[in-house]
């Protein structure tokens, strides 16, 4: 069976998008965000599954400066609704938990359930892994914050459902390739494009850079900036647009960036995705 790359450990939220974007593909476990592209570039995988940002933790710092150096392509964009559980050894009862073992964004995400109940946050590689190490520990009191399919991975009974702080707790996950995609409808209609860029250590480059966007009407859903090779000087930008190359207006404001940039890399054109809608 072809495969799709994720990081983490069976039962983690990368392995829950794969099985949901593409039921058809063989999750594939990864130790890290590097090992997982690269088990794509190798060709050991068809398809690699990265989280990038999260409604309640922000963006995921790992990723960010991996983007600049891959030769992958983004292909699509998956929206996940996070729900995490409170789960520990079967006989364990809530009021005996102490301490929770979980991913740093996991304990961040459940703040609120950690302070009310007063558990300690202990962090883990991965949210997964952290149900792992609980069903593998002789420690009492210890418990895990992790997704329902961890405790049905590892054997543990969940304690407490959908702890996390807010409803709306979702992870946005970029799908990579090694090919672009080159099948858009006629005119790209749907299209977003991620890219990286350098502006000039000029007064005023970025607002000229951007400006370009705003005079063609072209809508910036994201921008965040990098300092590169520990100079406060030297920043890097990664910004995503709606639209695609081949379109006019984007022409131009890429031709007006060129100005005031002195690099500019496109890490992908894929289509814009909604919550909870399926990667193609």
């Amino acid at each position: 069976m072809v495969a799709i790359a994720y990081q983490g450990e069976p039962g983690a939220n990368s392995h829950i998008a794969c099985k949901q974007a593409y039921p058809a593909l063989d999750p594939m476990p990864c130790r890290t965000f590097e090992d997982a592209m690269g088990a794509v570039v190798d060709r050991r995988a068809e398809l690699a599954m990265i989280p990038v940002d999260n409604t309640i933790a922000g963006r995921v710092g790992d990723i960010h400066h991996l983007l600049a150096t891959t030769p992958l392509h983004i292909v699509a964009e998956y929206f996940l609704p996070i729900r995490f559980q409170l789960m520990a050894k079967p006989g364990t009862a809530l009021a005996d938990v102490t301490s929770a073992r979980s991913h740093i964004m996991g304990l961040g995400q459940c703040r609120k359930f950690l302070s009310d109940y007063e558990i300690e946050g202990i962090a883990a590689a991965d949210t997964a892994g952290a149900a792992r190490e609980v069903r593998d520990s002789g420690e009492t009191g210890l418990a895990a914050i992790a997704p329902r399919l961890a405790a049905e991975v590892y054997g543990l009974e969940i304690l407490a459902e959908d702890i996390e702080d807010a409803e709306h707790n979702t992870t946005r996950f970029l799908i990579m390739a090694r090919e672009p995609i080159d099948d858009f409808p006629e005119g790209g209609g749907g299209a977003k494009m991620a890219f990286l860029f350098q502006v000039r250590n000029i007064p005023a480059a970025l607002y000229k850079a951007m400006g370009g966007f705003a005079t063609n009407s072209v809508n910036m859903t994201k921008l965040e900036s990098y300092m590169l090779g520990g100079a406060f000087t030297a920043t890097q930008f990664y910004a995503e647009i709606e639209g695609h190359p081949d379109e006019r207006p984007v022409q131009l404001a890429l031709e007006e960036l060129g100005f005031f940039s002195t690099s500019l890399k496109i890490l992908g054109v894929f289509p814009g995705a909604k919550r909870g809608s399926s990667a193609p």
